[in-house]
Formats: structure tokens, sequence, C-alpha cells
């Protein structure tokens, strides 16, 4: 749950965000900017997180008092060499803002945290991943909880769609591009599998928000509502105005998430009364509109 130390929304003299050139990063900014925020947009090509030096740099860059918003990270963590490389990440991330005296902090985490669970998964419930990249982001959760003094928030979204994500991975991105080139949609199994997928316009607009109200504590960014697999790819044939051409490939391993993966949205109802989820229909078409725009 979220607890708002700013009773309305309040700009900060200055937002810092790291990971600005990846795709949730980038929305943030974005958004931030559009409240009127001073941004500074850190990346890649402004500083390496894994250098020998990038801790004292990253603190030359931050200024006391700044609101921050941790959004780098090596992800999906995938093997070891990647754990060990995020924590790397996360002690400069950690150093620096020690240096830096930051007035808030927003780590962008995941809900790849909490255990498999057939009742909806909330806040409060247990944290125990069976995936490295789930690992990587409890620690990195108790890394900031354990050395941040500044007020601190953690969100964490669930699988995240929207024009131009990068990652192309299995799910509505990846479906909507081959809808929209004519080519067939590969399921894994009978895509039974149901999951809540969220829209990167509400992580940027949530945690925009969060940064206004200088909010403290931990948000999970999820609609609440379950789509399977297979009605996604039959959404992207729709919104694509494709006949639908789907192949169904055999699972190579068991199910993940045992085919369900629930959530409850109670805590974004309470902490922002006047914000909703788009549906994932209406967001899979504002996607559409923006990467395709000429159809």
């Amino acid at each position: 749950m979220l607890t708002h130390l700013n009773s309305q929304n309040e700009k900060p003299g200055r937002c810092v965000v790291i990971g600005a050139g990846g795709f949730i990063g980038g929305a943030i900014a974005d958004k931030l900017a559009g409240f009127g925020v001073p941004v500074l947009r850190l990346g890649r090509a402004e500083i390496d997180l894994l250098a020998p030096d990038a801790a004292e740099r990253l603190a030359g860059l931050l200024q006391k008092g700044d609101s921050v918003v941790a959004a780098a990270a090596i992800a999906p963590c995938k093997n070891a060499g990647q754990m060990r490389d995020n924590m790397r990440l996360v002690a400069a991330l950690i150093d620096a803002l020690k240096q830096a005296e930051p007035a808030h902090v927003v780590n962008i985490g995941s809900d790849a945290v909490f255990i498999d669970s057939p009742d909806p998964l909330r806040e409060d419930s247990i944290k125990a991943p069976d995936s490295q990249h789930g690992a990587m982001h409890l620690a990195r959760e108790i890394a900031f909880r354990a050395e941040i003094a500044a007020p601190l928030a953690i969100l964490r979204p669930t699988l995240v769609y929207g024009g131009g994500d990068p990652h192309n991975g299995y799910g509505p991105n990846q479906f909507r591009r081959k809808a929209n080139r004519g080519e067939p949609i590969a399921l894994f199994g009978q895509g039974e599998e149901r999951r809540d997928h969220v829209f990167i316009d509400d992580v940027a607009e949530i945690a925009a928000r969060v940064v206004l109200r200088k909010s403290t504590g931990d948000l999970n960014l999820v609609t609440g509502k379950l789509a399977s697999f297979h009605a996604i790819a039959e959404m992207a044939f729709a919104i694509a105005g494709r006949q639908e051409e789907i192949a169904y490939l055999p699972r190579r391993g068991p199910m993940p998430h045992n085919g369900y993966r629930p959530f409850d949205n109670g805590a974004t109802a309470a902490a922002f009364p006047d914000f909703s989820y788009t549906a994932l229909e209406a967001g899979m078409r504002l996607a559409q509109s923006r990467e395709f725009p000429n159809g």
C-alpha cells in the first residue's frame, strides 16, 4: 500500500529518471515532463552503471533534494551472469543515492517477486520467486529498503505492453505485430494460460503520480483482469483486420505459473481513486495506432 507524503500533487524541483533510454523509463520521463516536472534523463549513453566508477559518476549527476526514479535494470534476468551484473548495477545506484541524499526514490520492480497462488495476489502476498528474474527484483527491493534513507516507493508492474516496446515478447506486442504483417501467431499448447497485462501509459501515469504525491510504500501495477493468450491472439487479428491464423505448438516444459496468475488491484483504487486501468483490447488498439499509424 502507498502513503502519500504530499496531500496533493506537488512538482519536485527536479526528477532524475535513471534508465530513461528504456521502454518503461522513457515513458515515465515523458509523462513527468508532460506534468511540467523538470526531468534529467539518464540512459546508457549518459552513464554505464556497470563501469568501475559508476557510483561516483552518477552521484556527480545527482543533486541533493532530487526525486529519483530507478528504472535501470538488465531484464529479463535469465542467468547467473545477468544476476551478478544486476547486483553490480544496484550497488552503484545505492552508493550514488547515499552520496546524493535525494528527497524521494521510486524503484521500478516487477510482480515476478511473488509466489504463485490460486488466490489474487496483493502487495502483502508471499514473496518467494522461482525464477532468477524474480529473485533479482526481490534482492533489489531488499537492498533499496535496507540502505536508502529517503522516502521510498516500490512499483511492481506485471506484464507491460505498448507501442514501441523493443522486447517483442510473447503476448500483446508480438501478436499485434505478427497479425499486422499477416503472419500466423504461434501459441504454446492451446494458449489457455491466463495472465494480467498492463498498458505502458498506465505504468507511466501511476509512476508520475507517485512522484508528484511523494508516495512511500509499495504498489502492484496490475489491472486485476486476466486474458488467455488465445484471446489476445484473437484480439490482435481483429485489431489488424486480418483473418485469424493460429498455430499450436507443443509445450517444452511446465505451463508458466500453472496457467493462472491473478492479482487484486484494490491498492491502486485506494491510492488513486480517480484512476482506472486501460482495458486490454483498448490498450492494444492504442498501441497499434501509434506503431502503425497508416494501418
